[in-house]
């Protein structure tokens, strides 16, 4: 989960799933799954798909990438 810039909230959560060429899942129920398992306050308001989670070496997720990838799409 990341956190994006939000001009009313100053940040909102957000997610970047990988999913399967196979799942039948949509936004919608990935939304509607995390709002019934996290507090209020913690709920995804966005739901990115991506490709794949880049890792370092370490195996850490790289997060910056997947903030300024998702930045870079939601100004075009």
């Amino acid at each position: 989960m990341k956190r994006l810039p939000d001009e009313e909230a100053g940040e909102i959560p957000a997610a970047c799933v990988v999913i399967n060429p196979k799942a039948t899942e949509k936004e919608e129920d990935i939304l509607n799954f995390v709002a019934a398992n996290v507090a209020h306050y913690k709920k995804v308001r966005a739901v990115h798909f991506v490709d794949s989670i880049p890792k370092s070496l370490s195996g850490k997720i790289m997060r910056r990438l997947l903030r300024d990838k998702i930045l870079s799409i939601n100004k075009k």
